[in-house]
């Protein structure tokens, strides 16, 4: 037989790895920085035990008999919902935040899209200071406007109306809306819009064609974020709106705590309420969320 033929029929050797039992080779792929699961999982259950407690709380104050002690919301009563409801006008108040919510979603949407665009596709001269400005906008807290606000409010006679409200949100929201929206049009390959124009499409067919499409995350996040902070907030609705009939959420669970006593099962169903919304929206919405600030945070 040849040295060739030999080779050929010679069987393979066999590593020292072959004999090794599964928990050393796991051992063994195992990477030096991987951190073990318990130490992940225990801070992470620590820090949901610390956030659910709150909510207990205000859950078992809602759900519970006035005057009870009890550690567990039974019997169960949904008395202080009906009462915040219909007694302390919490549907209309909810009514309010609903159609202040949703305008204000579609206002800094809308505009925000066309600023982010501008911004993202085209080159102009105060382009960088206008991005400056945006950006010095966030560190001017809304409680130094409120005077002029009002003044311009009233001007156009617009005080204890429900369009002040939005309108002023909207102009918040704006800034930091449009350029998350910018960077997120960055990220769209300008040739794609390119070849909609060779096809025949003019520049505002193939955004809405091409591009618009693909800004859903981004959309999504910027709109949730606006309806958020919208319903949520307080100073607006508090300073522009006097009439009880106008007032939003916020507003109304304010009325809830008196000067020497605060009621605090309706106090805890409002805020149920307040909250409900905000957590259905989130859980729809979340990974959509998740996508459209990671992309809209980079340049791309």
């Amino acid at each position: 037989m040849s040295v060739k033929e030999a080779t050929k029929v010679a069987p393979a050797p066999v590593s020292a790895a072959a004999f090794e039992s599964p928990g050393a080779k796991k051992k063994r792929n195992r990477s030096w920085d991987e951190v073990p699961r318990w130490q992940i999982y225990l801070p992470l259950s620590i820090y949901l035990v610390f956030t659910l407690i709150p909510f207990y709380w205000i859950l078992l104050f809602s759900l519970r008999p006035a005057g009870s002690t009890s550690l567990v919301p039974w019997p169960m009563t949904f008395d202080h919902f009906e009462k915040v409801w219909t007694e302390r006008s919490f549907g209309t108040y909810f009514q309010n935040s609903v159609l202040v919510g949703v305008v204000t979603l579609l206002m800094t949407t809308l505009v925000a899209l066309a600023g982010g665009y501008a911004l993202a596709r085209f080159n102009f001269k105060v382009k960088r200071a206008f991005m400056l400005a945006l950006l010095c906008s966030q560190f001017v807290p809304g409680a130094l406007l409120l005077v002029p606000l009002f003044e311009i409010f009233a001007e156009l006679q617009m005080i204890n109306s429900l369009g002040s409200v939005i309108i002023a949100e909207t102009v918040f929201q704006l800034p930091l809306s449009m350029i998350l929206i910018s960077n997120f049009i960055k990220n769209v390959p300008y040739s794609l819009e390119e070849a909609a124009w060779v096809d025949g499409c003019n520049r505002m067919t193939a955004f809405r064609i091409v591009v618009l499409p693909l800004l859903r995350p981004g959309l999504i996040a910027v709109g949730s974020f606006a309806f958020v902070h919208s319903w949520n907030h307080f100073l607006f609705a508090l300073m522009f709106l006097n009439n009880q009939e106008k007032q939003t959420i916020p507003v109304g669970l304010n009325t809830l705590m008196g000067a020497d006593s605060v009621d605090l099962g309706a106090l805890a169903a409002g805020g149920i309420i307040a909250a409900v919304p905000v957590v259905i929206v989130f859980a729809f919405i979340q990974k959509w969320l998740i996508t459209g600030f990671s992309a809209g945070a980079v340049k791309g």
